[in-house]
């Protein structure tokens, strides 16, 4: 049932349009002043507002302003015994639906409320969405409880409530956009746009017109103006991903950005102001990438204020049960079959794998496990080659082979390491060996922690 909260200083009239709304199957409440309209307000969930623009404690247009700032899904209607254009257009200014005279038409207040109504529950479906969309990209959505994964999220936290220009760094496919998306969705720009762009996927002409936007007339084909990334996000978070393959001379229109916070469109000679968060992202080594002439120094100095390196998988062995479920549950319904487990042999063939491609490739073998299971569990059967031939059942009982009994080593040293957080010297007297025989197997190895 829809709640209308009616506030009028007059008893008479308030009562009247209590008991025609009342009427209308509306559950209505009543308030004389502002002090009781607040409270009400508080506690009672109301969709609409019919209020009085006259009242001892206060001015109703000034309320309106004050309702939508606290309940931005609730809509007003004012009612005046006495319209002027000045206050009705300052209502409407402050958010009002709608501003009536009183006695002009009372046939006009219950279609007019009805159509109020219609948009406080537009209002509140969008808040729900925007709710649903905000859980999606908050850092609760971030799953693993790792130690180096926690560390990456507690810092992203501290620098998300900043204004700060943040690079994430790591390999392709540790997350680095899900990273971006908490930062924005935690700071004071997230009723703003965040808009994401591959520098890595587009000519050097494209990306400039992607990012900057142009002018009628830049080029063949721009027949009106047109805003680019910097432009739609203004007041928001652009995030650059693969910002070591911008071409040299698009990096030097984006450190204006960074420095002046503006920029030219394509074609036009008025620069364009701006106000955007910049986070990007690279799996390159940038200064390396300065030392070969492809990246400048000093846009370099300008992005690096607050760096974060994201942890790959295989420094996440603890992760890959809760991520592997995540992407169970999510392609199970997308594909359409009850799949709700993963074997113990599945589980330990994903553990023992090198995740190059990290995140994004335990998604993909996920996916793929899924398709080519027939019943409620996946086995390894389901897993591509490389997965099934380490399989420790596999080889118990054997004779290994000099290249078996070294993978074996090597997986068994990476598991230790994984359960003492990289602690060297608790791994070495865990494995009984010497400190100095740990670090020439990890060198051997390839192992890095």
């Amino acid at each position: 049932m829809s709640k209308i909260l009616v506030i009028d200083d007059e008893e008479k009239i308030r009562t009247l349009l209590s008991k025609i709304l009342s009427l209308e199957g509306f559950e209505v409440f009543q308030a004389s002043d502002l002090a009781n309209a607040s409270k009400r307000l508080e506690f009672s969930d109301i969709d609409v507002v019919v209020c009085d623009v006259k009242l001892p404690d206060g001015s109703g247009v000034d309320f309106v302003k004050k309702i939508k700032e606290k309940y931005d899904v609730v809509e007003v209607i004012l009612l005046t015994a006495f319209g002027n254009i000045p206050d009705g257009v300052q209502a409407i200014k402050n958010g009002a639906f709608d501003y009536i005279t009183k006695g002009d038409d009372n046939n006009k207040i219950i279609p007019l409320v009805y159509k109020a109504l219609e948009k406080a529950s537009l209002n509140k479906r969008i808040s729900q969405l925007e709710k649903q969309l905000g859980d999606k990209h908050s850092f609760d959505s971030i799953i693993g409880h790792s130690k180096k994964l926690k560390l990456a999220v507690e810092s992203a936290k501290k620098v998300a409530v900043t204004d700060a220009t943040v690079l994430l760094t790591g390999e392709t496919g540790t997350g680095k956009e899900v990273f971006a998306n908490a930062i924005h969705n935690a700071s004071k720009r997230t009723k703003y746009n965040f808009i994401a762009i591959n520098c890595s996927a587009f000519s050097k002409e494209l990306l400039e017109n992607e990012l900057f936007g142009h002018k009628a007339g830049a080029f063949t084909g721009a027949i009106k103006d047109s805003k680019g990334i910097f432009e739609e996000a203004n007041n928001g978070t652009v995030f650059l991903d693969e910002i070591g393959e911008m071409p040299l001379d698009l990096q030097a229109k984006l450190l204006r950005v960074l420095e002046s916070g503006e920029f030219l469109k394509v074609g036009d000679n008025k620069p364009t102001k701006i106000d955007v968060r910049i986070i990007a992202a690279t799996n390159r080594d940038l200064e390396k990438e300065i030392e070969e002439g492809n990246f400048r120094e000093d846009l370099y100095y300008r992005i690096n204020i607050f760096t974060m390196t994201l942890p790959p998988l295989r420094e996440r062995i603890n992760d890959i049960e809760d991520l592997a479920y995540s992407f169970l549950k999510k392609f199970s319904v997308k594909i359409g079959k009850k799949i709700s487990e993963l074997s113990p042999d599945y589980l330990e063939a994903l553990k023992r794998h090198p995740w190059k491609g990290n995140i994004r490739e335990l998604r993909n073998i996920i996916e793929r496990s899924i398709i080519l299971t027939e019943g409620d569990h996946l086995q390894v059967e389901s897993l591509p080659y490389d997965f099934q031939n380490l399989n420790e059942e596999k080889i118990k009982g054997k004779i290994l082979s000099a290249f078996e009994l070294a993978s074996a080593e090597k997986i068994h040293i990476q598991k230790v390491l994984n359960y003492t957080n990289g602690n060297k010297t608790e791994t070495a007297r865990l494995l009984n060996i010497a400190l100095t025989t740990l670090y020439r197997k990890l060198s051997e190895y390839g192992i890095t922690s």
